[in-house]
């Protein structure tokens, strides 16, 4: 779900409830391909799970967001993060800003079925275990 998602959550949950939220990311620098990438996801959850069209409804997608089972840009920009690490760490950021105690990152590729092994390692620097909001020095 998009950050807004996040802060209501917090805010309905109260600050002493756990709260982890997951961002789906697409590592990868040509934004077209990127976005392609993410548009399958996005698709895959709003035309299969009755709830998460509902839950993106909620949150102020309305039919264009959904027409013939292709996210609009918008949805996928608000439910997906891509680009490069910097863009990742935002949004990560940004969900922590809003109230989540934990990040899940999926990371999504071109094959769903592998490993995303070389974007894990490009990304571990910038989500390390104690990270305090701020990416680490190189």
């Amino acid at each position: 779900m998009p950050v807004e998602h996040t802060a209501l959550a917090r805010k309905a949950m109260g600050p002493d409830a756990f709260l982890g939220v997951e961002q789906a990311v697409v590592l990868d620098t040509d934004i077209d391909r990127a976005r392609e990438v993410a548009a399958r996801h996005v698709a895959g959850y709003v035309t299969s799970a009755p709830h998460q069209t509902a839950n993106v409804r909620r949150m102020g997608f309305g039919d264009e967001d959904l027409a013939g089972g292709r996210p609009s840009r918008r949805l996928v920009d608000a439910i997906v993060a891509y680009g490069d690490v910097d863009v990742l760490h935002a949004r990560v950021k940004a969900h922590l800003d809003a109230g989540a105690d934990h990040v899940c990152v999926q990371v999504l590729t071109d094959d769903p079925a592998a490993l995303p092994l070389p974007q894990w390692r490009e990304l571990a620097p910038a989500l390390v275990t104690g990270w305090n909001g701020n990416r680490p020095a190189a």
